[in-house]
């Protein structure tokens, strides 16, 4: 069941939020460097930082490619499901694996994919994503080609699943492993954690947050462990929206 009036647990403040990007704060589109989010989003996320409730985006993507699509913002990040991560602070973090490994998994796959033209290959530096988006009667193919690689180096990379893509990522990494460490520091520590998304790959993000005691929204359709649902991308601005202006008009209480 959908729901636009989506109550959080506790008072804003003592919030924290972890959003999602693709399919969440953005519309999924054909290729990922077509993606976009909406100025409405992005200043909603302005507002809550600035009445001092910490925000942070953990998403499949680079924090290079978050940080394009969020400025003229800087948000902590979670980037490549948890692979690597910013923290408040600015330092970095990452799981790291071999260069050389790499650029052989990547030819590996540039090779299994040569005779299908209409997949997708995106190198994020520490993973692989083999798009079939644009090629949907290839899914059990792509799924192929990606369970070999993983299979052939098992102890390196880990499959994971979502929305027409099919991801390669480090092993060990993971939306939730990525918010319970960013719940032990601050300015998140303390704080009831809220996590929108709605992909599988959010689903270990969902399940964290409801271990403790937060707040999981699932974005569209889908079984899901999330507590409540929103139904779509605008939905999800609407609802941050109105967030903002709870946090504008404390603000303004505040200085009065």
């Amino acid at each position: 069941m959908m729901n636009s009036e989506i109550e959080l647990p506790v008072p804003l403040q003592r919030c924290a939020f972890f959003l999602d990007l693709d399919g969440t704060l953005a519309a999924l589109q054909p290729r990922p460097e077509q993606v976009f989010i909406p100025e409405k989003t992005l200043s909603s996320i302005h507002t809550l930082t600035q009445a001092g409730i910490p925000v942070a985006v953990v998403s499949g993507r680079r924090i290079d490619d978050i940080d394009h699509l969020v400025k003229p913002l800087q948000l902590p990040a979670g980037g490549i499901h948890g692979a690597e991560r910013r923290e408040y602070s600015g330092q970095m973090h990452r799981l790291a694996l071999d260069a050389d490994l790499l650029t052989r998994i990547g030819a590996e796959l540039g090779a299994a994919i040569e005779s299908h033209p209409t997949l997708y290959l995106e190198s994020k530096g520490m993973a692989f994503a083999l798009h079939y988006r644009q090629a949907p009667e290839l899914e059990d193919e792509a799924r192929r080609i990606a369970e070999t690689l993983v299979e052939r180096y098992p102890q390196q990379l880990t499959l994971q699943p979502g929305k027409s893509v099919f991801e390669l990522k480090p092993k060990g990494a993971s939306k939730g492993a990525v918010i319970r460490t960013f719940m032990r520091e601050a300015p998140f520590d303390g704080r009831v954690p809220v996590f929108l998304g709605d992909d599988l790959t959010d689903e270990a993000g969902f399940e964290v947050i409801n271990e403790m005691g937060g707040l999981s929204i699932k974005i569209g359709e889908g079984s899901t462990v999330a507590q409540q649902r929103l139904e779509s991308v605008e939905a999800v601005a609407d609802w941050l929206c109105g967030l903002a202006e709870q946090a504008g008009n404390a603000r303004v209480e505040q200085e009065d």
